[in-house]
């Protein structure tokens, strides 16, 4: 064989190593992009099914946690409000708020545990359904004995629901996908805001109706789609990936695969190590802080809203009424700074930017006489400071 011939074959080898390394990678390239569209299929199969019914099942909760503040002054006009009816004195009114904290704050760690050990379907609805039976029980209270004990059983089963949630997040998502999808279910308690006060209106003409005030038609209402809606999430609701009997086999292995290492598995057993790790990571006080920051005016606020704007010279049922615009906008601004947040990765100048203008906020409503801008303070109060809580959460 010349020389010529050898040279010839050793550019065919030469040609054929480049063409099958070049297939090669191609064909990697092809396996990423395919696996890409699977998992972009897999998180919006598991958005349809996980996101709406969350932000639902938040929105219920928080209509029948703080209906009593516009229970407190429905009809107040013709004195059939909560407050006259059952005779209370602001003090006592305060007392049967700050009891349902007290429960709130005793019964979340243990409702988490139990959440996880019994699947998250099976005991969000046994909580929405606890929490629909007060919410209806609280219209039949005839005095301030009744009211504390049902507001503190209320406070025990509501408390498990919202830390719940976060918790079934990291279930199926990686951690940056989830501030967006928390900050949606979070907003929701604007959105309660807004349909409470909607409702209380309407309900509001109803007094007298089978012999009942108003505000007992309010919380009967308003209890019943919570415990109508719990059975259907003991059957429908999402518990872990590994489960999930909506998804396929392929799907499932990649639900597994995808936060393998970045989050917790349905299965996985709580352990001492686990517990001790978690409350010496000084992250958790710092997430303390800020909640707690946020919580108490927030909190402030979605009880005392129609009080507030009777303040600012609305009486009755127009009192009722104007709550509803403050928080409508309060659930814009929220999905609004949680999506930047989320899309420029800087979630802690968004939690801190939302802190301070909450604060100053704050301050202003306090110090403001003007109608319009003491209303406007409201929604950015409420919206710009539950950013803090999707962060801390």
């Amino acid at each position: 064989m010349d020389a010529k011939t050898q040279d010839i074959d050793k550019l065919k080898v030469e040609a054929y190593d480049v063409e099958k390394s070049s297939s090669t990678v191609e064909r990697a390239n092809d396996i990423d992009v395919y696996v890409d569209h699977a998992e972009e299929r897999l998180v919006r199969r598991i958005d349809i099914r996980l996101v709406p019914s969350s932000m639902f099942i938040y929105l219920l909760c928080f209509l029948d946690r703080s209906n009593i503040g516009n229970a407190k002054l429905l009809n107040s006009a013709t004195g059939d409000s909560l407050v006259q009816t059952v005779h209370i004195s602001d003090q006592q009114y305060l007392v049967a708020l700050m009891i349902f904290i007290v429960a709130y704050t005793i019964f979340e760690t243990p409702s988490n545990y139990m959440l996880k050990k019994f699947r998250p379907s099976r005991w969000i609805a046994v909580l929405m359904f606890g929490w629909g039976v007060m919410t209806m029980v609280l219209g039949a209270v005839q005095n301030f004995a009744g009211m504390v004990v049902v507001r503190f059983l209320l406070g025990a089963f509501e408390a498990g629901l919202f830390p719940g949630m976060i918790y079934c997040l990291t279930f199926w998502y990686k951690p940056e996908e989830r501030a967006l999808r928390a900050a949606l279910i979070l907003a929701c308690a604007t959105l309660g805001g807004a349909f409470g006060g909607a409702i209380a209106f309407g309900v509001g003409h109803m007094n007298g109706v089978g012999g009942l005030d108003a505000w007992r038609w309010l919380f009967i209402l308003e209890g019943i789609p919570s415990c109508a809606c719990a059975i259907v999430v003991f059957f429908f609701f999402p518990d872990f990936p590994e489960t999930a009997k909506w998804l396929s086999a392929e799907e499932r292995e990649l639900a597994v695969h995808r936060i393998k290492g970045v989050a917790s598995l349905g299965h996985a057993k709580i352990t001492w190590q686990d517990a001790k790790e978690t409350l010496t990571d000084w992250r958790l006080y710092l997430h303390y802080l800020v909640y707690i920051s946020i919580s108490v005016p927030f909190s402030s606020i979605s009880l005392f809203a129609p009080t507030i704007i009777s303040g600012l010279g609305y009486e009755g049922l127009q009192a009722q009424l104007f709550t509803v615009p403050p928080y409508a906008i309060a659930f814009v601004v929220t999905v609004f700074v949680a999506w930047q947040s989320d899309k420029r990765e800087m979630r802690s100048w968004g939690s801190f930017l939302s802190l301070m203008i909450a604060g100053v906020c704050f301050l202003a409503q306090a110090n403001l006489k003007n109608t319009g801008a003491s209303t406007l303070a409201v929604p950015l109060n409420v919206s710009i400071g539950q950013f803090g809580q999707i962060v801390g959460a």
